[in-house]
């Protein structure tokens, strides 16, 4: 039987206590403990509110410059999805130097904050942050290591004794975690043991130092740093990089992958006032940005481009088709925590030390985003069909 997706996600939020308990999971379900949200329309129409909601101006912290990783704002905010909620959104860069998770949790700071889960939990266990997951944006991580193919280097655990390269400020924990697994901790560069330790080195956020064989792996987002290798040119043929060049490392195979990109608010500021609804008004159009890319993929490339990304059209392409695929399909509606997922996330982190203890229930809020999506029931919330398309590369991501 099918449900309606508010009753579904009725069903979801109530186990979310027992999803923030200790974590025994090893990897996400592929299939929910529970009916998924219905992506069929409601037979009642929404109720219309009967007046117009309170205009509100907020702002959202990005966690990396603009780019396709954000198309869904930039097109709620291009197509007056936000208007349409009397909400004036600010939507502020983020950067190499911007650590979102601490800008957003300052009580001066912004409304609204997209950062990894891992990063805020971490935030939260250290004190001075009340940031909240009030919508899962991501349904599947999208960090990669990547190694030369004529290396022999074959995977993760073949890369003790190895420079192997990551990005600090939190973007590191799924790589260190995935070479704990292995028993591989880092030191070597202190003259550690090359059987079991290997050099960290932090990478730039780009992949010039592998690129130029510093590194025997990088740290790559499937959506961005993995596309600028295949858009370089390899010197010894004059073409570009192939597939066939690199050894990738999904860490979603290895069970080390974690929640990414979500939707954080402050628990003191949801609580004040008529910040509560504002936040369910925004997540809501949010979510229309969401569906309108998935759907129209070409024209929200066209948008980020007018927002004033640095990179070119292809990579941004590539990278909306990318960003897409670890967003759809989502068998509980988007937005939704997978509990399944969350306990994964939990238990990694945990065992990574990045957090020592499992974090409260209040880390996560499953109600805003109910109550958003009770509001879109004419939406294909889950994107079922979903099929991820072919981009071509294009030389430099022009």
């Amino acid at each position: 039987m099918k449900m309606r997706p508010i009753l579904a996600l009725v069903a979801v939020a109530s186990i979310v206590v027992a999803a923030c308990g200790p974590a025994a999971s090893t990897a996400p379900s592929q299939e929910p403990s529970q009916e998924p949200a219905s992506a069929e329309p409601s037979a009642e129409p929404s109720a219309e509110p009967s007046t117009a909601p309170e205009a509100a101006t907020v702002r959202l912290q990005l966690q990396w410059v603009p780019q396709a990783q954000f198309a869904g704002y930039f097109a709620a905010q291009s197509l007056g999805y936000y208007g349409d909620e009397n909400l004036t959104v600010e939507i502020l860069d983020g950067g190499p130097t911007i650590i979102p998770q601490q800008v957003g949790s300052a009580p001066d700071g912004p409304e609204f904050t997209t950062s990894w889960v891992p990063k805020v939990l971490e935030a939260r266990e250290a004190g001075g942050s009340d940031l909240v997951n009030i919508a899962q944006m991501f349904a599947r991580s999208g960090t990669l290591s990547v190694m030369w193919a004529d290396t022999g280097l074959g995977g993760p655990c073949d890369l003790a004794g190895r420079k192997v390269g990551v990005w600090d400020f939190g973007n590191e924990f799924e790589v260190t975690a995935g070479l704990l697994k292995c028993g591989y901790t880092p030191g070597l560069e202190n003259g550690g043991d090359p059987a079991s330790q290997y050099q960290k080195v932090i990478q730039a956020f780009d992949m010039v130092a592998f690129l130029n064989r510093e590194i025997d792996a990088a740290e790559a987002m499937i959506y961005n740093e993995y596309a600028q290798v295949l858009e370089a040119e390899d010197p010894a043929t004059g073409e570009l990089y192939k597939p066939e060049d690199m050894v990738v490392i999904d860490w979603n195979d290895y069970r080390v992958a974690m929640l990414q990109d979500a939707i954080h608010a402050r628990a003191s500021w949801l609580a004040e006032g008529d910040n509560r609804d504002v936040a369910v008004r925004f997540v809501r159009a949010s979510i229309r940005g969401w569906i309108y890319c998935r759907d129209n993929p070409d024209e929200c490339v066209n948008i980020v481009l007018d927002a004033g990304t640095a990179l070119g059209a292809g990579h941004q392409a590539w990278q909306m088709n990318e960003i897409n695929a670890l967003i759809w399909p989502n068998v509980y509606g988007l937005g939704i925590v997978d509990p399944v997922f969350w306990q994964q996330t939990v238990k990694v982190a945990k065992a990574a030390g990045i957090i020592v203890n499992n974090p409260d229930p209040s880390a996560y809020d499953t109600t805003i985003v109910a109550e958003a999506i009770a509001g879109l029931a004419d939406q294909d919330l889950t994107g079922e069909g979903f099929e991820k398309g072919t981009v071509p590369v294009t030389p430099g991501g022009n």
